[in-house]
């Protein structure tokens, strides 16, 4: 195998993200209207399940991955930050990287949570509805969330969350993507 000659100024350029220059969308997913799951979502490398396509904001800052999406999301001050439930195609697994973190999930009916310290790690199994929420006063809180598996396909919504979200004015059709209708 030839290894490749990588300069100093490629990797710069075409390999690394700067945290500072990280912006992202707050309107990538059906729940972000919902009180309590404000956020700011920063596809970092690959595309993750996001629901608005069309949103420039969520260009992935180093194009597609193959396996795997790498995504921060940043909580919005005042709000609990995190998605509500829902589950994916693949694992995924989340590592708070500042603040405490409750990782939730649905276990039948009853919701059980456990708290995540900056870099504990804890992987959600495929088919678990999943969510997590910040815990602590931090505004600059940030969880790193990593969705496996080559296609994780699209989010599937817990019901109560799609019925909440309607009222807000935002569903997703058929095809996983987020349409503005007539608040409810």
């Amino acid at each position: 195998m030839d290894t490749p000659k990588v300069s100093a100024a490629d990797m710069e350029k075409n390999h690394v993200v700067r945290y500072a220059d990280c912006n992202g969308s707050d309107l990538a997913y059906l729940d972000q209207r919902l009180p309590g799951h404000e956020r700011e979502i920063v596809n970092v490398i690959g595309m993750n399940v996001t629901e608005n396509r069309d949103d420039p904001d969520l260009v992935p800052k180093l194009g597609n991955a193959v396996g795997f999406s790498l995504v921060y999301n940043k909580r919005t001050p005042g709000s609990g930050s995190g998605p509500a439930f829902h589950v994916h195609q693949t694992e995924e697994v989340f590592v708070p990287m500042k603040g405490t973190w409750e990782v939730v999930w649905l276990e039948g009916d009853e919701e059980r949570a456990i708290a995540l310290e900056p870099l504990d790690v804890v992987s959600v199994p495929t088919g678990v509805y999943r969510g997590f929420r910040c815990i602590t006063d931090e505004d600059d809180a940030l969880m790193l969330a990593i969705v496996g598996g080559p296609d994780a396909g699209n989010v599937a919504w817990h019901p109560s969350v799609i019925d909440r979200a309607r009222e807000t004015g935002l569903e997703v059709d058929d095809d996983g993507n987020l349409i503005e209708v007539a608040a409810e």
